[in-house]
């Protein structure tokens, strides 16, 4: 592996932590130039989505200013691989720099899960499905337990249980919670339906009227009751085709969402969604006709 060595200045530049590592351990370690098609990258990073225009503008700022914080790496084999610090690595690839500055260390596969999991969630903008498939990665590669987990990350258990039930939602709702339409909160109110063809008639009047979670709540506790019997089963009710076809009706009288609940033989709801208060008074207009 070709390198070149750096002197202290660059070293002081660090912050006091990176990755959950202390200070000392940082800066005792090797300081380096190394290339940058000698990196491959984190293989346990939990974030798939970057902001092109983000990183960008730091390529553009590495263009005028160079890289003033290191990346973090470890040696595997004769190549070195990324343990923190993606974002800078992208942009160094896109501002054309032949090499940057690391610091080396030696780690291994669990420590470098937890660098990138801290590093990942100190930043707010590393959405709650990404965490959560990377918590249950790290539980099913490492065979600990959530609170096990949590403490290593210094979070709640309550914490890492919350995230890891949104990956009993539908993939529809994961790819919303994931595209940012909905909110974990939402999800999370989502869940409490415990069935997945209610939450998926459930996500589009969420999705389309930009429903808060406190009105996403009220909305399933009007659904849950016709799903789920007091002995906790399923009650077989399937909405007869008629049904269907009067809610394509409902929704283009009234031009908004309609759904029709059945709640057994003789009984059920029918929800109508209004977005302001002006959907509320037109829509209320044309059922007192």
């Amino acid at each position: 592996m070709n390198k070149r060595r750096l002197g202290r200045g660059l070293a002081a530049l660090l912050g006091t932590e990176e990755g959950g590592f202390e200070a000392g351990a940082l800066e005792a370690a090797e300081l380096i130039l190394v290339a940058v098609d000698q990196i491959d990258p984190n293989p346990f990073q939990p974030r798939r989505d970057f902001d092109p225009l983000e990183i960008t503008a730091l390529a553009d700022s590495l263009r005028q200013h160079g890289m003033l914080q290191p990346v973090l790496v470890r040696p595997v084999d004769d190549r070195y691989q990324l343990v923190a610090g993606e974002r800078r690595l992208r942009a160094a690839i896109e501002a054309h720099l032949h090499e940057i500055p690391a610091r080396v260390m030696e780690l291994d596969d669990q420590r470098v899960f937890d660098v990138a999991l801290v590093e990942n969630l100190q930043r707010e903008d590393l959405n709650a499905i990404e965490k959560a498939v990377a918590f249950r990665g790290y539980l099913e590669r490492f065979g600990i337990s959530q609170e096990e987990l949590a403490h290593r990350l210094g979070l709640d258990r309550s914490t890492v249980s919350n995230l890891l039930r949104l990956l009993d939602l539908p993939a529809e709702a994961q790819e919303a919670v994931r595209t940012g339409k909905i909110t974990a909160g939402h999800a999370r109110a989502l869940l409490s339906l415990g069935d997945a063809g209610a939450i998926l008639e459930a996500l589009p009047l969420i999705c389309d009227g930009g429903l808060s979670v406190r009105e996403t709540e009220t909305l399933v506790a009007g659904i849950r009751p016709s799903r789920v019997r007091t002995d906790g089963g399923r009650p077989p009710i399937e909405k007869p085709p008629h049904f269907v076809e009067l809610e394509e009706q409902l929704r283009g009288r009234f031009a908004t969402n309609v759904l029709i609940r059945p709640r057994g033989k003789q009984k059920g709801q029918i929800l109508i969604e209004y977005n302001t208060l002006e959907d509320f008074e037109r829509i209320t207009a044309l059922i007192r006709g």
